[in-house]
């Protein structure tokens, strides 16, 4: 169980807001940020490369004033190369993703649902791209526990709408 990445991560990118926990489940966490309210469940991969420019991870959100429901995020290791396609696979299915520099996303809310739906019936998913030298580079993040990690943010972000 590596999630202790996931919450030294999270706490990184706002020291100043008081982040509570709802609960690990295997090696995936869900926590919840007060104001504004936003619940996340999130995990670092299990396998891949060792370093990297980023702390990568997966994460799946709600930002109820928002009206985020469920919105898929990842922190590749590296930079992407320009040009370069992200490609995520769960299970027999695959998407290519909305890239960043060095994140990526669902290309929409319905492809968001699509993939939670996939992760909940899966054992495994990864993500692969080409970075900026030109060598490609995947990480695999195991999905036990990310199901109650999911239902557990969602809860959490619930009493927020």
């Amino acid at each position: 169980m590596r999630w202790g990445w996931a919450v030294l991560t999270l706490a990184l990118t706002s020291p100043a807001q008081a982040r509570d926990s709802l609960g690990v489940f295997e090696g995936w966490g869900a926590f919840r940020d007060a104001s504004p309210a936003r619940c996340y469940a999130i995990a670092e991969p299990d396998e891949g490369e060792s370093g990297g420019t980023h702390r990568p991870f997966a994460a799946i959100s709600w930002w109820p004033k928002d009206g985020v429901k469920g919105q898929i995020h990842f922190r590749l290791r590296y930079d992407r190369g320009d040009g370069r396609d992200v490609m995520l696979y769960v299970g027999s299915k695959r998407w290519r993703l909305s890239p960043g520099k060095g994140d990526a996303w669902a290309p929409s809310a319905q492809h968001d649902a699509y993939i939670i739906a996939k992760m909940r019936q899966s054992t495994s998913m990864s993500i692969s791209t080409t970075g900026p030298k030109g060598g490609k580079f995947t990480d695999v993040y195991t999905l036990q526990g990310a199901a109650s990690a999911m239902d557990a943010a969602a809860l959490g972000c619930a009493k927020a709408r």
